[in-house]
């Protein structure tokens, strides 16, 4: 019993520490695209290229809008991903170590 209860408690910490660094992936994806569909990288009417963005932002931008709220504006420079990535780490941390 002890036993598998430390092994569900080392698998939760190591999911919840996966899903948080799938995350920080997902959002450096979101910027990293949309740097280059801005630049003009993007091929028209392209049915992956839509839905490789439209899952993305799907994904990253209601996480966003929070940090948006509350940064002040910097004229065309956005910090929220980078502060978003770092309180997702930093969650995703503390979480995994209050798990195991």
């Amino acid at each position: 019993m002890i036993l598998a209860l430390s092994w569900f408690r080392l698998h939760a910490a190591e999911f919840v520490d996966d899903f948080a660094w799938v995350y920080t992936i997902a959002l450096i994806a979101y910027v990293v695209t949309g740097i280059f569909f801005a630049v003009g990288l993007r091929i028209p009417y392209n049915r992956w290229s839509d839905a490789v963005l439209t899952f993305l932002r799907d994904v990253s931008e209601p996480l966003l809008r929070l940090f948006r709220r509350v940064l002040p504006s910097f004229g065309g420079l956005d910090l929220s991903p980078m502060l978003a990535i770092i309180v997702v780490r930093l969650a995703g941390s503390l979480a995994s170590r209050a798990i195991s």
